[in-house]
């Protein structure tokens, strides 16, 4: 990666909600020496932030702004040239992504974001793959709750497993909080594309290489209970399973034969009932334009709860997997999923692709392939905890 830049990190979309969170998780952990800088579109947000940081730590008096909009591509290639990395949290990045992810492609910087948007990481593929692996750009989706615990915890469990024998891995997520504006108002338009979604997913398994002596699936499970752990499980047709498969082909730890399926947990069956029928009816309601401008007026995007509602929630996945004739639990548990925890995984994979040690990789990657053992490091001391319940036997 180029050393010869201005910023080491800049944190694009500093003056929304997370971004705002993400900044002040930075300005806590980030080691002295890091050239940083927060960034977006309006100066005066950008210094009224930059005054907020500086009330805690005065040495971010002069912490540098950068101004930029993110439909101005003179203005991001040249924030992509300035920088070793760049981490934004501008979306729903369907609508306002690509311009930056362009950029960092072109400039050979590593860019990360906390999309949950199949059809963006896609469509990021099939435009940009090629030019990121030719410059050297890490291009990096779904840093936030999409999908770090997800894509990280199952690479964890899989390495506490037999190598080279055919592997089936399980995660069963549990949420206690609420998710972000950006997340309500990505998974609203997600919805609302339901077909191109499925276009850009067919064109992208046309272009893209699969293993050549290797088979790897994420496959729907089938709703049930959990019995030995009291749950009732639903399929969770979200980016995690997708992304858990990619890391899977890139990564031969996870054998020969490769199998992951993904729920959300539920402790009642009314609960798992209710769900099913409110997505139901959220589908139904996003195809019909007033209806649907009507559910994306329910949450204003930079809006978000208050630190004593994100104090009190707290997610946790729990992966089975097997194989070999072995058996391992495993956990990730954490805070607040939408906010502080999305922060927090942000912040520290943009840590670690500026200043660790790392494999050499490039193109559209995933938190496994290019981050791995030092970010589940990382997390693990800022909080995040990785947790074996059962060992392999």
């Amino acid at each position: 990666m180029p050393a010869d830049r201005s910023y080491d990190l800049v944190l694009f979309g500093a003056t929304g909600f997370t971004g705002g969170l993400t900044a002040r998780y930075l300005a806590r952990t980030a080691p002295p020496g890091l050239r940083w800088a927060i960034a977006g579109r309006n100066r005066d947000k950008l210094a009224a932030l930059r005054a907020d940081l500086a009330a805690d730590d005065p040495a971010l008096a002069e912490l540098p702004l950068v101004l930029a909009d993110s439909t101005d591509p003179a203005a991001l290639a040249r924030v992509a040239a300035e920088s070793r990395v760049v981490a934004s949290t501008v979306g729903p990045y369907q609508r306002y992504g690509e311009p930056l992810v362009a950029a960092c492609a072109a400039a050979g910087t590593d860019y990360l974001d906390i999309t949950g948007e199949p059809e963006f990481v896609d469509d990021m593929y099939l435009r940009h793959h090629a030019t990121a692996e030719a410059t050297g750009a890490r291009l990096v989706h779904a840093c936030g709750f999409d999908s770090v615990p997800h894509d990280l915890g199952a690479y964890y469990t899989v390495r506490q497993l037999p190598r080279d024998v055919p592997i089936r891995l399980a995660g069963y997520v549990r949420v206690g909080g609420r998710f972000s504006a950006g997340t309500y108002h990505s998974a609203l338009l997600a919805i609302s594309r339901q077909r191109q979604t499925a276009a850009v997913g067919r064109a992208r398994r046309r272009a893209e290489p699969r293993p050549a002596d290797r088979r790897v699936r994420a496959v729907p499970g089938r709703p049930g209970r959990v019995a030995e752990a009291g749950w009732w499980a639903l399929p969770l047709p979200t980016i995690d399973p997708q992304v858990i498969r990619r890391s899977a082909a890139a990564l031969p730890a996870y054998g020969p034969d490769f199998t992951y399926s993904h729920y959300a947990a539920f402790r009642r069956l009314h609960m798992a009932a209710a769900t099913v029928a409110g997505l139901a009816g959220v589908a139904g309601t996003m195809r019909v334009p007033p209806a649907r401008d009507w559910l994306l007026g329910r949450m204003a995007a930079g809006a978000g709860p208050s630190a004593e509602r994100r104090a009190r929630s707290w997610f946790t996945v729990r992966f089975v997997g097997a194989g070999g004739g072995r058996r391992v639990v495993t956990e990730v548990t954490g805070g607040d999923p939408g906010y502080d925890e999305t922060a927090k995984m942000l912040g520290e994979a943009a840590l670690c692709l500026a200043l660790d040690d790392l494999p050499r990789t490039a193109g559209q990657v995933t938190t496994a392939v290019a981050m791995g053992d030092a970010l589940i490091g990382r997390l693990d001391r800022a909080g995040i905890g990785f947790r074996t319940h059962q060992p392999a036997g």
